[in-house]
């Protein structure tokens, strides 16, 4: 129990501070243009596409609520002892972008494709979202398989 919360909690905080530190390289004015690829600052106001932005104020609540619900699930269905590396990286991630919303103006995006079509700007902690919760679907589809 001890070590999976050393690794939990390194793991959150790690994710935390690299996806901080990054966002405060374009907040001090860093930006880069290219052919299908730049990185610019955003303040998303909203969750992924800019929606839900009409909540403003609450939204960062809601999303502390929805946090604290998702914990109880991990705690509950043990994911955070069987993953607690991903586990810190997902909620790494979505607290830093929580944290934006009390500190900034938005969640602070900077990574903008527009190749052969336009995506919407997200940033690191987006990505580590999106790979932790696709690693324990993955794992957890192959748990059931078998």
């Amino acid at each position: 129990m001890k070590q999976m919360s050393i690794k939990f909690i390194l793991s959150l905080f790690t994710i935390f501070l690299i996806d901080q530190y990054i966002k405060s390289i374009f907040i001090e004015g860093f930006r880069w243009n290219g052919d299908w690829l730049s990185l610019i600052l955003v303040y998303n106001k909203g969750v992924a596409f800019s929606m839900f932005s009409f909540l403003e104020e609450y939204l960062k609540y809601i999303q502390i609520l929805l946090l604290i619900i998702l914990f109880i699930f991990f705690y509950k269905e043990k994911l955070l002892e069987k993953f607690p590396i991903i586990s810190g990286i997902l909620f790494g991630a979505g607290l830093s972008n929580i944290f934006d919303r009390f500190i900034r103006e938005g969640v602070v995006d900077y990574i903008y494709y527009h190749g052969f079509f336009n995506f919407a700007v997200f940033n690191f902690a987006d990505v580590m979202i999106d790979f932790s919760i696709g690693f324990l679907l993955f794992f957890n589809f192959l748990k059931q398989k078998k």
